[in-house]
């Protein structure tokens, strides 16, 4: 395999070989299985491909970061079986590369569904969180939660073997591919570019998910041209597990009646088109559609160069989070507010983004730096970005080690206090 191609995802295909083909991602956590009860009628019409997200189900352990990463992937699997173009249905972020696919290569998707969707997930903040809880924790505590993200109460207490099946499925993920796989959706941000989706689009959600609800399916409905909403009735998260018929019927409904005419690499008609309809459950949007913000003009800044301070804002908020940096620029008034974007400029943008070191050997270097100067206060905010960077608390304990070598123990008992008390707060699971 060449390090240009990307690897394969893990798939199987379901259904009669010369019928079109009807992708279903998968949300993460959980393997192609989570689709089972769809299966039987879905291959009545088409030829229906599963597939598993990196570390998920046994697949390779090979994490991808993004979600434009992960398309990638897909896209490359199905140029492998010579699949050209197809009808998508994807939950949550099976739905993100659902959206990245209709956005980026609107030329191989005829007909989209997207399910438990938002066009952004949450807060960066709250994923990488995630990940430095799987990072030090593992994955037990995320499993362990699960069934109350995914479930409404009375599913999950009287189906526990699919309760039990939902936490074991996370437990055997690979961490590290979980992690990956928050830091894609951390990074995943649609909403200026939904009025740009141009295939027929539904929009299912179930009426008491908690982590994508309504709002958000609201949002996506009036910002993308062609789309209807449907709200499924006692469902929350994992709705094609919770409420499998009624997303079946929907989905057939959808696929239906709304797949655009398309010709497959033979030259023959991949499925009759039809006008789209609405589904009987679909709610209109009320909301207007979302204006496309038009691209930032970059100005030159010293001798042609780009001004870092783009590149600077985005690293600022990748490491110490995006709470952290509103709060910074929401402290700073007329005599402060020249010296938030000097470092935005110059720390971030200058030397953060330097391509020399990655971004654990700098916050390595930074907070060896910190002690030796006993900027305590830094040294909190610096250990919560090296927990998002990637470094595990023993690894902080051996940077703090070698600093009292260095720095002087003094230096690091006070270290020592201050990060000990950062990485509880960071690395407790939250009930």
């Amino acid at each position: 395999m060449s390090e240009m191609t990307p690897p394969a995802l893990q798939y199987r295909f379901d259904g009669p070989e010369d019928a079109p083909v009807l992708i279903l991602g998968p949300s993460l956590g959980t393997t192609w299985h989570m689709w089972d009860r769809q299966i039987p009628e879905l291959i009545k019409q088409w030829r229906v491909f599963r597939f598993d997200l990196p570390g998920h189900g046994g697949a390779p352990a090979y994490p991808a970061g993004s979600v434009a990463d992960l398309t990638a992937r897909l896209l490359a699997t199905l140029d492998g079986l010579g699949v050209q173009r197809f009808g998508y249905a994807g939950c949550a972020l099976g739905a993100a590369i659902g959206v990245e696919l209709a956005l980026r290569h609107p030329g191989r998707i005829a007909s989209l569904a997207v399910i438990a969707a938002s066009p952004r997930f949450g807060t960066a903040d709250e994923f990488r969180q995630r990940g430095v809880i799987v990072r030090s924790n593992g994955l037990d505590p995320i499993a362990r939660a699960a069934p109350d993200r995914w479930f409404t109460a009375g599913f999950a207490a009287a189906q526990p073997a699919i309760t039990e099946w939902a936490v074991q499925m996370v437990r055997t993920t690979d961490p590290g591919c979980y992690i990956a796989a928050c830091e894609a959706l951390a990074t995943f941000d649609v909403r200026p570019e939904l009025g740009r989706v141009g295939v027929p689009t539904l929009v299912l959600v179930g009426s008491d998910d908690q982590v994508t609800g309504p709002a958000e399916a609201r949002t996506l409905v009036a910002g993308v041209p062609d789309a209807r909403l449907a709200v499924v009735p006692g469902a929350s998260h994992l709705v094609p597990v919770e409420q499998p018929a009624a997303v079946t019927d929907l989905l057939v409904t959808h696929f239906s009646t709304a797949w655009q005419p398309a010709f497959d690499a033979t030259g023959q008609m991949a499925i009759a088109a039809a006008p789209v309809k609405p589904v009987l459950t679909a709610v209109p949007p009320q909301a207007a559609p979302i204006a496309e913000i038009a691209p930032a003009v970059v100005e030159p800044h010293g001798g042609g160069r780009p001004d870092p301070y783009d590149a600077g804002i985005k690293v600022r908020r990748e490491v110490l989070g995006d709470a952290h940096v509103d709060r910074a620029f929401a402290q700073a008034d007329e005599f402060s507010g020249d010296f938030q974007e000097f470092i935005t400029r110059y720390a971030w943008g200058e030397i953060w983004d330097r391509p020399g070191l990655d971004r654990r050997t700098r916050s390595c270097v930074t907070l060896t730096a910190l002690v030796a100067g006993g900027h305590l206060d830094e040294l909190a905010f610096h250990t919560r970005a090296a927990l998002r960077n990637g470094l595990t608390p023993a690894e902080i304990k051996e940077v703090l080690m070698q600093a009292a070598v260095y720095c002087g123990v003094p230096a690091a008992n006070s270290a020592f206090k201050v990060a000990q008390q950062i990485i509880r707060e960071e690395t407790t699971p939250h009930e």
